[in-house]
This record gives structure tokens, sequence and C-alpha cells, in this order.
């Protein structure tokens, strides 16, 4: 979807010109554009980075009267539609901006929370159901078809891998679900539902049009959007002025003092990042720990890097790769901010740990301390259809091998390497967080969090948004309150094949972007969170 389609210029009943902004939302809206630009060709949807630039010339914009926001298929995690309404409620404190939604939802309320009009037309279609979360198990499926899986997990939370070796959820993944999706409503109703005089029991009232949300003061009026403005044919001056970059800005952030943004986005690995997967059953883009160090290091030398931003968007990976970045986190001696995106969990807190300041979103999903070892186990399929795997040389050396379920010793090697694995990520962050180990261990056994419950177990300072993460990091820097933001460029590397180990087989071989790891720090965020 291109810029050109996602903001139109409009009148109103009373103007002789084109004075508002049709602003369309829908899509995904990665925080951050790709430095890759065969990924920025590829993903042409814009980025949050990207809305939120427009969003302030928008605000700039002497002769903008307002801003219509019609939000559409909103593709956004729940953290990620609350930011975007943080920004939209930044450019309605200088701007008149009215939200339409032509389709209510409990994201589309919550992106329009702060906007003091909010609109549907007669026949918006409403869907105010609660949340919950749904996550398929792959365990029978497999065992049908020959297929084991080994997990060996530390401690009883970790899911990461449950999936394919469990048939259906235990309790410990239904305790911890339901205490994310618990936490996710209340927070919903406190920015949604409590600002508008209502409570949780809007989630229970069966809403169905647009009358009714308008009766209960979620909407403040109905009306249909030509009763709003009038689309018109553009001005190209105008058009341009809101949608080329301000190029002068981003040369002025790399020459006076600033903060630097440093990105850790997708499975965490060894080596170097990846923009775009040459797969399609890859996650996105990977955060490679040499890319990612190597930023960290070039901000930390840096004379005009006054503050970092470590941005976190992963479920972790590995965990040799998590605790690299991790330590050079730790080593930098610019204060660092890390902010969480829709997940920080697993590695992707343990890069964090030890950050001087750490900022969530209440709706992220975080924690997951734990460590998993895990593989498909083919020998009953190779059975099956008459496959021979043949070996010579020590059994120890095919502890990765599909072809047979791990022995004793496999076992006992494994977990005495995972209890050591869990007992360094307890302690990074009982250093950076400054808590007992015996504490960090009880809120740690691979359990998830939501940010607002991580910050009342002080895994987390603050709870906020990016903008929140900039103002701590000006602070912490002590930078004025405009003063510019730049992210750490490390060069632009064409996409290669990864490395799945070397019998992984079929499709479960997409799911395993860790190459030849095989301990891994890693939160599986492969559910749908409805």
């Amino acid at each position: 979807m291109g810029l050109l389609e996602k903001v139109r210029l409009a009148v109103d009943k009373d103007s002789a010109g084109p004075d508002w902004v049709i602003l369309d939302l829908h899509g995904e809206y990665p925080t951050y554009r790709s430095t890759d630009p065969v990924q920025a060709v590829v993903r042409r949807g814009e980025s949050f980075e990207g809305l939120v630039e427009r969003l302030e010339k928008l605000a700039d914009a002497e002769w903008l009267r307002g801003v219509v926001v019609r939000v559409g298929d909103l593709k956004t995690g729940l953290a990620t539609s609350r930011r975007i309404g943080l920004a939209l409620g930044r450019l309605a404190a200088r701007k008149r901006v009215i939200g339409y939604l032509p389709q209510v939802s409990m994201r589309s309320l919550l992106t329009t929370a702060t906007l003091a009009e909010v609109v549907a037309p007669e026949s918006a279609e409403v869907q105010l159901p609660g949340f919950a979360a749904e996550q398929v198990f792959f365990g029978a499926f497999l065992s049908r078809h020959g297929i084991g899986f080994e997990n060996l997990r530390i401690r009883e939370y970790k899911s990461a891998l449950t999936q394919f070796s469990e048939a259906q959820m235990d309790d410990y993944q239904r305790e911890q679900l339901t205490a994310y999706l618990d936490s996710a409503e209340r927070t919903w109703v406190a920015d949604v539902a409590a600002p508008r005089g209502r409570d949780g029991a809007v989630l229970d009232a069966g809403i169905t049009s647009a009358r009714q949300l308008a009766e209960l003061g979620l909407i403040t009026r109905i009306a249909y959007d030509d009763e709003l403005v009038t689309t018109v044919e553009p001005s190209w001056p105008r058009t341009l002025e809101l949608l080329l970059p301000d190029l002068r800005g981003a040369r002025r952030g790399k020459k006076a003092d600033h903060i630097a943004v440093v990105t850790v986005q997708g499975p965490i690995v060894p080596g170097r990042s990846r923009g775009l997967p040459p797969v399609p059953l890859l996650p996105g883009p990977t955060a490679g720990s040499d890319t990612v160090v190597a930023a960290l290091r070039k901000a930390d030398r840096d004379e005009h890097v006054r503050a970092i931003v470590l941005y976190v968007d992963s479920g972790g990976g590995s965990a040799l790769a998590s605790d690299l970045i991790g330590r050079a986190v730790a080593r930098c001696s610019t204060p660092v901010v890390a902010v969480m995106g829709e997940v920080a969990g697993s590695g992707g807190y343990y890069v964090l740990a030890q950050a001087d300041h750490v900022v969530a979103d209440p709706y992220t999903i975080t924690g997951s301390i734990g460590v998993v070892v895990g593989k498909p186990v083919l020998a009953e399929l190779d059975e099956r259809h008459g496959l021979r795997p043949e070996s010579v040389g020590r059994e120890q050396a095919l502890f990765g091998s599909p072809h047979r379920p791990f022995s004793e010793a496999d076992r006992t090697w494994a977990e005495r390497m995972m209890e050591e694995v869990y007992a360094r990520f307890v302690d990074r962050v009982a250093t950076g967080r400054g808590l007992s180990a015996e504490r960090v261990d009880e809120i740690g056994r691979g359990r998830i969090w939501s940010g607002a419950a991580a910050h009342e177990i002080g895994l987390v300072d603050e709870l906020g948004d990016l903008e929140a993460g900039l103002v701590a990091a000006r602070r912490l820097g002590g930078l004025a309150e405009d003063a510019p933001v730049s992210a750490v460029s490390t060069g632009f590397q064409l996409p290669g094949t990864p490395t799945f180990g070397k019998d992984a087989a079929g499709t479960l071989g997409g799911y395993w972007p860790f190459g030849t790891e095989t301990v891994l720090t890693w939160l599986d965020h492969h559910l749908t969170i409805r």
C-alpha cells in the first residue's frame, strides 16, 4: 500500500480549499523502516516510524484545520495499536482530529482512545468480544505421521516448543496466557472505557450497533465520512509537503548531539542480521548478534551520541547471541534505555536486562526467563518409509540428529548445559534489575508477563511507548527535549541462505532460523491474540 493511498486531502463544507487531511490507517506498521533496500521494496507498507513523521508534519502544517483518521483493517498487535493512539493524541493536542471507524473493534477503539471525537457510520460493523488467545498444537498430528519432538525446558512455564511436542495446552501455558489476557483486558478498560465513564461491563454487553456505542459513550456521534469532510483532487504542493521526508533533520541528527537508536527485531541469531527472509516460513527479519553488537559499539564510540535507545521486538532465540548482545549493552559507557515492542521475551528480555532504564507497553509480552533444547525426531517416519540412517563414530556427536531421540547421556548433558545457561540468564537479570537470584528465579521459570505485570514485579522501570523511551534517553543523556534522533546503520548485506541444520525436515525447518544453535532462550509467540 503506497503512501498516496494513505494520505488524502479534503475540505469541510465551509472551506474554499483543501485544508483537511484524511489519513487511512491499515496494515501492520512495524516500528522501524528496514535499512535493507530489498526489504523496503518488498514491504511497501508504512512503518510506525514513518507514521509518526507524517503526524509531526501534519501538526506543523499551518494551513491544516483538521485530520480525519479512518481506521480500517489494522493488523497491528495491541502494543502497536496503543502506541498509534498515543501518537494521535499528541497530534490532537495541536490540531482537530476525528477518528472514523467503519469497523469498530477492540483495536480500533484502542487506537482512537486518546481522541475527543470518535465517529462511526450507522451501519458500522461492531465486535467488542474482549481478548482470547488461540494456539495450534501439532503433537498428535506429527505423531500420527511418525514424527516425534524432543522438548527439554527450564522451567515449567517455558512453552517455546510445546506446540510441537504436545497434543494440547498444558496447565502452565493456560495459566500464564489467562493471566496475560486478564491484564490486557484490564488495561484496555482503563485506556478505552474508563475515560468515557464505563467499566469492564461493556465487554459483556453484547454490543452490536453504532447506536449502542453512542448510547454508552464509546463513540461521540454517528455519521458517515461524507458528513465530515469531502475528498478533493490532490493539491500536489501540499501532498508532497506531507509525504517527503525531512532529510535536513536527519542530517542534523548525525552532526549534533543526539540519541542513537539500535533495533533488535525478529529471532535473535548468531552472526549478521537479515532483513528479507529468503523463504516464506521464516517469521520476518532476524537480529544477528554481530550486527547488533557492532551497532551498539559504534553508537557508544560516537562523541555526538549522548544516549542509546535499544528498541526490542523479539521473542529471543540463540542463548549465545542473546548473551553477546546483553554484554554489549552492559559495557556501554553511554546510557542505554531499552524500549519493548509487541514482545520482548526470553532472549528478547535477556538482551535488555542490563540497560540503565527499561520501558514497556502495558500490552507487551515479556519475561519468559527460561531455556529450551529440542529437535524433531523422525525415527518412526524413517521406519515407515524404509529409510535407514546409518552412523559411525561417537554417539554424542549425533546429539542434534533428527533420526534418533535423545539418549540418557544426551539428556544428562543437555540438562546440565541448560541449567548453566539458565543460571547465567538469572544472574544477568539479577545484576541488571537489582534483584536477588532467588527472586528472579521465582518470577522467571519461563513464565510470560504482560508489560503491566512486569512493571509491578520489577522487570520494567516505566510503562510507556517509544516516545517515553526517548524522553528518558534525553534525560539520562542531558539533552534538550527536542534533541534529534538517528538510527544506527552498520551497512547493507545482501540476504543469504540461512542454515537450518543438516537434516531439518519439511516445514519444521522453516520454524528454525537459529542455524545449528540448540540451546535457546526463545519465547514462541506464534499464537493468535484476538
